[in-house]
C-alpha cells in the first residue's frame, strides 16, 4: 500500500516538471510572437505620423508665411490677489490651434488620435510664454497635465493646465474704494510675427471663465481679450495676447475694521468737551488715548500696504481724524491755559483793590478777599446764559462811583473778562460739523 503511493507520488512529480517545461517554451514562443502592446501601438503611431521622416526643429512651412496658431482659455480661479507684492495668480486652460502638414495621415474613419505629453517632446509645439510672470508651472499630477490631438489633415490641438503668477500694476490712490485693472499677456519667446502669428481663435469668445470663481475682498467685473504688437530693439516685433479683467474691491469689510473705528474715535474725543475744565484726570486720560487709537489703526493699515509713493483714500480719511482728536486735545490744553490767565489777573486784582469800609452796599462785600471763593466772587452778578455762567473778573462791581471809592482810575479794572466755558461751548458745534462736512465731501469724491 505505501509502495503503491510512492510511486503515484513520483509519477504526479514528474508528470509536474514535464508541464512546467510545455508552458516555460509556450510562454517563450509567446513572447517572441507577440511583444508589448503598449511599445507596438507606440511604434506604429510614430510611424503612421512619419515622426522620424521629418525634422521638427524647424516650424511648419519654414521659409514661408508666418504659421497661424489660435489660441482660447478657459480660466478656472483666480487664486490670490496681492497688494504688497503686486500680483496676481491664475489657474488656466490654455489650447494651442495649428496646422502641420507633416503630422497628416491616411485615416478612412477621419478620426483623431490623442497623446499625452510624451509625444510633444517629438514634435514642433509654439514656444509660448507668460510675459512679466514671477513664477509658472505645468500640473503634473497624477501625470502632467498635458493633451496632444492630431487630426488627419494635420491640424493639431495642445492643451495644457497651467497655474501662473504674474505682476499687476496697481494704481492705489483710491484704495480701498478702488478698481483695479490687470492684465496676463502670452507670447512666443523665439518666433516673431514674420514666423509665428498669435491670434485669439474666436474673438472675444475665445476667453471662458468658471462661473463658481469668487475672490473675498474683490469683485470680478469683466473678463475680455485684446490683441497688440510688441516691440523688442534687439528681436523685432511679436503678437502679443492678454487676458484683462476688471477687479472692483468689496468696501465693507474696511468700512468695519478702519473707518468706523477712527470715526468713533474721533466721536470719543468729542465727549471732553461736555467734561468740567477742571477735571483734568478725566479730560487728559481721554484725548490720550483717543490720540493712542487712532495711531494704532494708521500702524495697522499700513502695515498691510506696499510702500507707495502718493497718498491713498484711507490715509486721507485716517489722518484726517488723526487731527480731529489731536485738536481735541490742543483745545483742552488752550482752556486749561487760559483758566490759568484768568486766576493769576484775578489774584492781582484783588491785591490792588482797595478797602471796601464805607460802601454804600456792604453787604455785597461783607466777606475779606481771603475768605471769598475766586469762582463765587468771579460770577458775581452775572446771570446764566444758556445754563453757563460768565466767569468774570472781579472789576469793582460795586465801586464804579469814584466818590464811594474815593479812586479815579477805579474803572480800568471794569469790563475785563475772559469766557472759558464759550471755547467748549462753540467746540460742540464747530468739531461736529466740520467732521461731518469732511465726510460728505470724502465720500462724494471717492463713491
Amino acid at each position: 500500500m505505501s509502495s503503491k503511493r510512492l510511486f503515484f507520488f513520483f509519477r504526479s512529480k514528474r508528470e509536474l516538471s514535464l508541464a512546467e517545461g510545455f508552458y516555460d517554451r509556450i510562454g517563450s514562443t509567446v513572447v517572441k510572437r507577440s511583444p508589448d502592446v503598449t511599445k507596438v501601438w507606440g511604434r506604429k503611431s510614430e510611424q503612421l505620423l512619419r515622426i522620424d521622416d521629418h525634422d521638427f526643429t524647424m516650424r511648419p512651412g519654414f521659409g514661408g508665411p508666418a504659421v497661424p496658431v489660435g489660441v482660447d482659455v478657459q480660466v478656472e480661479s483666480l487664486d490670490a490677489i496681492s497688494e504688497v507684492d503686486m500680483d496676481f495668480t491664475m489657474t488656466l486652460y490654455l489650447r494651442h490651434y495649428w496646422k502641420d502638414e507633416r503630422l497628416s495621415f491616411k485615416s478612412n474613419t477621419n478620426q483623431s488620435m490623442t497623446f499625452d505629453g510624451r509625444l510633444v517632446k517629438k514634435i514642433w509645439v509654439p514656444d509660448m510664454f507668460f510675459v512679466h510672470s514671477k513664477k509658472s508651472f505645468t500640473h503634473d499630477t497624477t501625470k502632467d497635465n498635458v493633451m496632444l490631438r492630431v487630426y488627419p489633415d494635420g491640424k493639431v490641438l495642445y492643451s495644457l493646465r497651467v497655474t501662473v503668477t504674474a505682476m499687476c500694476s496697481m494704481d492705489l490712490s483710491r484704495f480701498p474704494l478702488d478698481t483695479q485693472t490687470c492684465s496676463l499677456e502670452i507670447e512666443s519667446y523665439a518666433y516673431t510675427d514674420d514666423d509665428l502669428m498669435l491670434y485669439w481663435k474666436e474673438g472675444n469668445r475665445s476667453l471662458n471663465t468658471d462661473e463658481r470663481i469668487s475672490l473675498s475682498q474683490f469683485l470680478i467685473q469683466e473678463f475680455h481679450t485684446t490683441t497688440k504688437l510688441a516691440f523688442y530693439s534687439s528681436t523685432g516685433w511679436y503678437n502679443r495676447l492678454y487676458i484683462n479683467f476688471t477687479l472692483r474691491r468689496h468696501i465693507f469689510f474696511f468700512l468695519l475694521q478702519t473707518y468706523f473705528p477712527a470715526t468713533l474715535m474721533v466721536m470719543l474725543s468729542w465727549v471732553s468737551f461736555w467734561i468740567d475744565r477742571r477735571a483734568v484726570p478725566a479730560r487728559v486720560p481721554l484725548g490720550i488715548t483717543t490720540v493712542l487709537t487712532m495711531s494704532t489703526i494708521i500702524t495697522g493699515v499700513n502695515a498691510s500696504m506696499p510702500r507707495v509713493s502718493y497718498i491713498k483714500a484711507v490715509d486721507i480719511y485716517l489722518w484726517v481724524s488723526f487731527v480731529f482728536v489731536f485738536l481735541s486735545v490742543i483745545e483742552y490744553a488752550a482752556v486749561n491755559y487760559l483758566s490759568t490767565l484768568q486766576e493769576r489777573k484775578e489774584r492781582k486784582l484783588r491785591e490792588k483793590l482797595p478797602c471796601t469800609c464805607g460802601m454804600a452796599h456792604p453787604g455785597l462785600m461783607s466777606a475779606s478777599y481771603s475768605e471769598v471763593d475766586v469762582n463765587t466772587t468771579g460770577n458775581y452778578g452775572m446771570p446764566e446764559e444758556n445754563g453757563v455762567r460768565r466767569e468774570r473778573i472781579l472789576a469793582e462791581l460795586v465801586m464804579e462811583n469814584d466818590q464811594v471809592t474815593g479812586h479815579v482810575g477805579s474803572r480800568a479794572y471794569s469790563d475785563v473778562w475772559i469766557d472759558t466755558h464759550a471755547i467748549d461751548k462753540y467746540s460742540r458745534v464747530i468739531f461736529p460739523g466740520s467732521y461731518i462736512l469732511f465726510n460728505i465731501i470724502y465720500w462724494t469724491i471717492y463713491s
